[in-house]
């Protein structure tokens, strides 16, 4: 490169890794990545994923270790959503919203057509020895489903649907938001802690490197 790599060029590397299950070049990216920026939790969250989708629980652990001893947390995930000058706020799993029946037999819909389309979810990023089936459920509950599904039935068909999250969007969300985008037929913009994601027509700006 020109120019030397920043953290967020060394964070959509790592991202790569994580798509492509290359655990050994995530080590080395880590290593450049967490001397840039040691204080962003999603980075060592990141790298503990990715050992422990190859099953290497000891380096995982290693990791998490490193984020206590350096004072660090991860956020619960959240996402927003504004509907008529109004903001809501969805986390992982929530049922606290007014119209979270209609929310969550949305989503059941959508996953049942997504899956007609070929999708399939990815549940490596569930990191609880539970049974599959509960594992579908979990990442089929993450913040930005919501509030995405909230938004699909809260306006007028062809609106686009903006979001912000306070952390990275998982690697399921972002394909699942990409089939969604299809069969809804809408924009959807997705603000994370990296970056914009504009969806559209099952395909997203970012070409799956974020």
């Amino acid at each position: 490169m020109p120019l030397e790599p920043n953290a967020c060029v060394w964070g959509a590397l790592l991202g790569a890794c994580r798509i492509h299950h290359n655990v050994k070049l995530a080590e080395c990216v880590a290593g450049h990545l967490l001397k840039l920026d040691p204080q962003n939790p999603g980075y060592y969250v990141l790298l503990s994923n990715i050992f422990a989708t190859a099953g290497k629980w000891d380096n995982a652990d290693d990791v998490r270790t490193m984020m206590k001893k350096r004072g660090l947390k991860k956020d619960p995930g959240c996402s927003w959503i504004e509907i008529n000058k109004i903001t809501h706020e969805f986390l992982a799993a929530d049922r606290s919203h007014p119209q979270a029946d209609k929310i969550y037999l949305m989503m059941d819909s959508l996953v049942e057509k997504m899956k007609e389309a070929g999708y399939v979810p990815d549940t490596n990023f569930v990191l609880h020895d539970v049974e599959e089936e509960l594992k579908e459920e979990m990442v089929s509950s993450h913040s930005e489903k919501l509030a995405i599904v909230f938004g699909l039935i809260s306006t007028r068909p062809g609106t686009p649907i903006r979001i912000t999250k306070n952390l990275r969007v998982c690697g399921d969300c972002h394909t699942a938001t990409k089939f969604i985008s299809k069969i809804a037929e809408r924009e959807i913009i997705v603000r994370d802690s990296n970056r914009f994601h504009h969806f559209k027509g099952g395909l997203c700006s970012c070409r799956d490197y974020w």
